[in-house]
């Protein structure tokens, strides 16, 4: 505006046209750039542009040394196409011939193979800096200004434990240090699990999940992460997390999400009348507590609030995150539902009931070691041989009762058949009672 008044005041001829050679160089550049970009479109993460992107020099670089999952990172010109379940890596500075091409599958569980065959595979390629028309990536379709995630919502994903360990600590591990500016993209899409994990996804992410596998949209991103950090089982290491992120602070972030107002449980004096909450995780499939009733009748005696909590309930993970939010101990059999202590305020207990087997190593490594970091408590209660429906497969004098152990040497398979999908739990109720008292006593205060 100051260089077209100043011409019209003075009225120079040259000083005119040199004022108004960049408006014709302008007009001249996007003649020439319109043809290469009306084809895009703009999405909720993305951005319209009448300027071509700039040229870059791209990165790839990929972390297949971790136990738990593999991970590749870029930045540059990232082209993701959906249906093909392939990532374009444009004028990579770091391409070489025998890298160009890169396959691995979004899900942090990698050591098992068989969950991973049902993981989709996504391949990246690096396109090198001077490719010819054979090497050419797919044009953009839409364009984004922020970062993506490709991860799989595929694997064990009806097991809350798995999700939790496989694909939310990981996406948050990932993807929170965006503060939203993100764009999730999930392979082996099924709406029914993006629906239940909504609230945690949209504290993820501003924009909605792209089903990756059912689109031909070339997406385009300034940068990019395939696959998930993860660190260790329903954990996070903060010494590997690059911000820092521990259990505690994802919990805060499950609060959060989910609106959960208390943070912290406060100690109940008996002299109050008010009675401290125990959830009580009933489970409908293996590992039943076959007297369920009887251990609610105790646990209320000895002065609890006991609320049960059958796989109805559970799965109702709106409603179900406040119930287990507004109680002071979370109680169960050994087994997936022992995750909702995710919800427990600050300062909650957890109490493990550890079937018969010599299981306390792989139950305690599962729902044992993960409580501390998270700000809470940890109890747990061993059934004896005497509280196994066992007794009614195996005589008394067999191995799974007089060396369990020897069970467990003959591989994974028959320690899963026989003492964790093989038995439910009778509890000695006289016994379960004392471990109620001091459980009591030990949440309460005078």
């Amino acid at each position: 505006m100051r260089g077209r008044h100043k011409s019209k005041k003075h009225g120079g001829g040259a000083a005119a046209l040199w004022l108004l050679l960049p408006l014709l160089v302008l007009i001249v550049l996007k003649t020439n750039l319109l043809p290469q970009v009306a084809h895009c479109e703009q999405d909720s993460s993305g951005r319209n542009s009448d300027v071509a992107a700039p040229i870059l020099r791209s990165k790839l670089s990929c972390n297949f040394s971790n136990h738990q999952s593999n991970t590749c990172t870029m930045e540059g010109d990232v082209r993701i196409h959906g249906k093909p379940a392939t990532v374009y890596v444009v004028k990579a500075s770091t391409y070489l011939p025998e890298n160009s091409t890169i396959k691995l599958r979004p899900y942090a569980r990698k050591w098992e193979d068989q969950v991973m065959q049902l993981v989709r595979e996504v391949t990246m390629r690096s396109i090198p800096p001077a490719a010819g028309a054979d090497g050419d990536p797919p044009e953009c379709s839409v364009r984004h200004d922020v970062p993506a995630v490709v991860f799989s919502t595929g694997g064990y994903n009806r097991n809350f434990f798995h999700v939790m360990t496989d694909v939310i600590i990981p996406l948050y591990l990932t993807a929170r240090e965006y503060n939203g500016r993100v764009q999730l993209l999930a392979t082996d899409y099924e709406p029914k699990w993006i629906a239940k994990y909504k609230f945690i996804l949209a504290a993820l992410s501003a924009y909605p999940v792209i089903d990756m596998d059912s689109e031909d949209t070339v997406r385009c991103f300034p940068s990019a992460h395939v696959g998930l950090e993860s660190h260790k089982e329903l954990g996070i290491i903060p010494g590997l997390s690059r911000n820092g992120y521990t259990m505690v602070t994802f919990r805060e972030f499950i609060r959060s999400a989910y609106s959960l107002q208390r943070p912290r449980v406060a100690p109940v004096s008996r002299s109050s009348g008010r009675k401290p909450r125990l959830v009580l995780i009933l489970r409908r499939n293996s590992r039943q507590l076959k007297n369920e009733a009887e251990a609610i009748t105790a646990g209320t005696e000895v002065g609890f609030e006991v609320v049960a909590a059958g796989p109805d309930d559970v799965s109702d993970l709106e409603r179900f995150a406040g119930v287990a939010n507004s109680c002071d101990v979370l109680m169960g059999v050994h087994g997936a539902g022992l995750a909702n202590m995710l919800f427990l305020p600050d300062n909650g207990t957890v109490v493990q009931i550890i079937p018969w087997g010599e299981l306390k190593w792989p139950c305690r490594h599962s729902f044992g070691d993960p409580v501390a970091p998270m700000g809470l408590r940890y109890l747990e209660y061993e059934a004896t041989a005497e509280e196994t429906t066992l007794n009614e497969t195996y005589p008394r004098d067999h191995a799974v009762f007089t060396e369990p152990l020897a069970i467990h040497r003959q591989g994974f398979d028959k320690v899963w058949n026989i003492f964790i999908n093989g038995q439910h739990v009778i509890l000695d109720i006289k016994r379960f009672r004392g471990f109620m008292e001091q459980l009591y006593q030990a949440i309460t205060t005078e």
